[in-house]
């Protein structure tokens, strides 16, 4: 094997050791991990960590290689680094969360600053994971990422007041006018579908729509609903449908 696995296939570890490509077919996809990283010693750690978990591991060392890969794979979840020849990390999450946005996407970067990594949640990434990291945290973040991703397979037509949601398309209408989110508003307003009706506070929010226990500035979660506001409700100072519940969080009810 090279520095990355071939387009088309998925890498498997023999009992001996050996690492071995074959290629994919039909339900092959189904529990596949794609990994775009450009260091062979971390694509090796990576392969190692979630063939023991029983998943597929497709391997790629470059931006591009790496958007051809997902858009053929459709894969469970993606980890990707920021620092790649070719496209970068953070343009390849944008494309891929526009053109798949079903799809989890984990960072994992040596970057660690807060302001970047805010940037590439509200760009659609599901979490994020600082290099150095514990095999263990990644891969529960990765398996966290796909249920939170799967809880909304389900969800395909939705109506509120004089807005329509195409789950499966990622459109919204408003008294049938498209109207644009980005893939982190759209994640969130999905959560709210999800949770209507539910008082839901800051800290759950973080944790379940961004992918973080813990975080520096919930101002993030605050921004993101207030965008929402502007472009769903008819009037934003006055919303019907995303709730302020002071001291407590918010609620999203359907009927205003």
């Amino acid at each position: 094997m090279g520095n990355r696995g071939a387009v088309g296939q998925k890498i498997m570890i023999s009992d001996s050791g050996e690492v071995r490509g074959l290629e994919l077919r039909g339900a092959d996809c189904m529990k596949t991990i794609l990994a775009i990283e450009d260091d062979p010693r971390i694509q090796k750690a990576l392969m190692r960590l979630f063939v023991s978990e029983g998943y597929e591991v497709h391997l790629e060392g470059e931006g591009n290689a790496g958007l051809t890969a997902s858009r053929k794979l459709r894969p469970s979840a993606v980890v990707l680094d920021l620092m790649l020849p070719g496209i970068n990390g953070r343009e390849l999450c944008r494309m891929m969360k526009e053109g798949q946005p079903e799809t989890p996407i984990v960072i994992l970067s040596a970057v660690s600053d807060v302001a970047d990594k805010v940037l590439l949640l509200e760009m659609g990434a599901d979490d994020y994971v600082t290099k150095p990291f514990s095999p263990r945290e990644l891969l529960a973040r990765v398996e966290a990422a796909i249920r939170r991703s799967s809880k909304f397979g389900g969800l395909k037509l939705t109506q509120f007041g004089e807005i329509t949601i195409d789950m499966a398309k990622m459109e919204v209408r408003r008294d049938g006018v498209c109207t644009i989110l980005t893939a982190h508003e759209f994640k969130l307003l999905r959560f709210f579908i999800e949770n209507a009706g539910r008082v839901l506070s800051r800290a759950e929010l973080l944790n379940d729509v961004w992918g973080y226990d813990s975080y520096p500035n919930t101002r993030t979660v605050d921004n993101q609903i207030l965008k929402l506001r502007q472009k769903l409700e008819r009037d934003p100072a006055e919303p019907r449908h995303f709730l302020t519940v002071h001291g407590a969080g918010y609620k999203f009810v359907r009927e205003g």
